[in-house]
């Protein structure tokens, strides 16, 4: 195994966590609805108790996501987390948030043996649930923009001469140019675009995901026309974006490592790339069908895996797109040059070879996955599990 595979297997893998990132955002796509999909205080709660069932699964993946690009692609890490840690301090806040109001929305104080238990809810239950709804808006946009960075770039230098100098103060390779550490990204309005496209698809996931998860025929009727607001949006978003990137010039590098600007880069990816371009129209096709069947015919509840599937395989291409073919994969505005590729700024062959077969267990894992969601969703939900002990 050569170098330049071990790093685009792991740009590979590291874009696969992200696409099932994006997938998981379901979750809070459906807690920034639930509001709307249950009128009642009964119909709030079953929408947070569906989407109880999975929000361990997308806090995972997100540090998942993280730890496996500190240790295949570190200076990354460094640069993005490190300088741009305003954005990400915020979206780790809100998942945090997210955390604590699923467990203490609806507990309150109870008095045992003529003693007061601590308080456990003494802001109310609707400020929490405001938790959940602020997390299912922020957290998605917040994400989509830090992706939408991938090809529009962020205001970071790099100096690795810095570790070298015994001068330097503070021998830091990189470092952001300005103040905002990050929150600068969002004026850009590509990177809204792109954040708020992903907001509203998160909405539409989540919207089939409680249709398919969620036994009453109430939530399920106005979940049917929540799912067109949802989409509708999603869609016209996704596809200005998509065009905007295909026109755009991108961040290119030759064989001696040197940026430069090169005009339809990514559609030139994807038009040499060409198994990538059958990855997204596979993926756009089943995001389609997933959202339209369920629109047309009442009876079909399955929505979210064919949407959620071709979620997964759209945004693995537009990942690798921004990575593979000689493409600086996080583009510097300020300094050219200081924009990171696969090859100057991974980790060593060593560990990468290490880490390779580390991930040989990965099937594994998958599949224990898979057996506690089909467990967990063995039996729909239903307000009667509402009184059960383990409900939110």
């Amino acid at each position: 195994m050569t170098y330049s595979f071990l790093q685009h297997y792991w740009c590979f893998i590291v874009s696969l966590l992200g696409a099932i990132l994006v997938f998981l955002l379901f979750v809070q796509g459906a807690n920034s609805v639930a509001r709307s999909l249950g009128y009642t205080e009964e119909g709030r709660r079953l929408v947070y108790n569906a989407t109880g069932r999975k929000w361990e699964f997308t806090f995972t993946t997100l540090v998942t996501f993280g730890g496996a690009f500190f240790a295949s692609f570190p200076l990354f890490y460094s640069t993005s987390f490190g300088g741009a840690y305003w954005l990400w301090m915020l979206i780790l806040f809100t998942f945090v948030l997210q955390a604590v109001s699923y467990e203490f929305q609806n507990k309150i104080e109870r008095s045992t043996s003529g003693r007061f238990a601590w308080a456990k809810n003494f802001i109310g239950p609707r400020t929490f649930q405001f938790f959940l709804t602020l997390n299912g808006i922020v957290g998605p946009l917040l994400l989509g923009g830090a992706v939408a960075t991938f090809f529009e770039g962020s205001n970071f230098i790099i100096d690795k001469n810095n570790m070298i100098d015994a001068e330097a103060l503070t021998p830091v390779i990189s470092h952001w140019a300005n103040a905002s550490h990050g929150l600068d990204a969002l004026l850009n309005p590509w990177v809204l675009v792109f954040g708020f496209a992903v907001v509203f698809l998160a909405r539409t996931l989540g919207i089939l995901y409680v249709i398919n998860c969620v036994n009453d025929e109430d939530i399920r009727s106005r979940a049917s026309v929540r799912l067109i607001g949802a989409a509708v949006p999603f869609l016209i978003l996704f596809v200005a974006y998509l065009v905007h990137l295909l026109l755009k010039d991108g961040f290119a590098y030759n064989a001696e490592g040197v940026i430069f600007m090169e005009p339809y880069k990514y559609l030139n990816n994807f038009i040499d790339m060409w198994y990538l371009t059958v990855l997204l129209l596979i993926g756009v096709v089943l995001v389609l069908f997933g959202i339209g069947k369920t629109i047309v015919s009442r009876d079909y509840i399955g929505g979210i895996w064919p949407a959620g599937i071709g979620t997964v395989l759209t945004v693995l291409a537009l990942l690798l797109c921004s990575a593979w073919n000689n493409t600086a994969y996080y583009p510097s505005t300020a300094h050219l040059q200081s924009s990171l590729t696969l090859e100057n700024s991974c980790s060593s062959k060593f560990t990468l070879l290490t880490m390779f077969y580390v991930s040989l267990l990965v099937p594994l894992v998958v599949a224990y996955i898979v057996y506690c969601w089909r467990a967990i969703d063995k039996k729909k939900l239903t307000k009667e599990e509402l009184n059960g002990d383990h409900a939110y």
